[in-house]
């Protein structure tokens, strides 16, 4: 698969090797990568790296984003804050997709204490390889989004 997307990445310290990971196996895909994470492991606040993966999104400088930290929750939450993002933690290919096809969303965050790098490349290729179904799930997306 080739693609012309630009995906942002962000992570916090415990998830610089996963993200790394990430960056490679989607650069090969095609996308291109806007990896603003740190590049130390001397630990760092996960909610500005979240806030500013979603910033880059809501700004439009990213199509979409992937965002890591240890178990994708606190850093999910922060870009969360953000209006216009939405923001799914996954663990499964299953829930990736789907919060593509019936969320829109926009943003995946992964749990680098919870997932191991095979898993979370198959999740990162079912979240990137999913459309956004519209119809009936426009409407809801549309009352999150209020």
């Amino acid at each position: 698969m080739t693609s012309n997307k630009r995906i942002v990445l962000s992570s916090d310290h415990a998830a610089i090797d996963l993200r790394r990971a990430v960056a490679d196996h989607i650069s090969a895909q095609g996308y291109e990568v806007l990896d603003i994470g740190p590049t130390t492991t001397e630990s760092t606040h996960y909610p500005k790296h979240g806030q500013a993966a979603a910033e880059r999104v809501v700004a439009g400088e990213a199509d979409l984003g992937i965002i890591l930290c240890g178990t994708g929750q606190g850093i999910m939450m922060a870009a969360n804050k953000v209006k216009g993002i939405r923001c799914g933690v996954c663990s499964d290919t299953f829930s990736a997709a789907m919060i593509r096809a019936h969320n829109n969303a926009n943003i995946l965050s992964l749990g680098a204490r919870v997932v191991g790098e095979g898993l979370a490349l198959e999740i990162v290729d079912a979240f990137l390889s999913t459309e956004f179904e519209g119809g009936r799930h426009a409407t809801r997306v549309d009352m999150i989004e209020a």
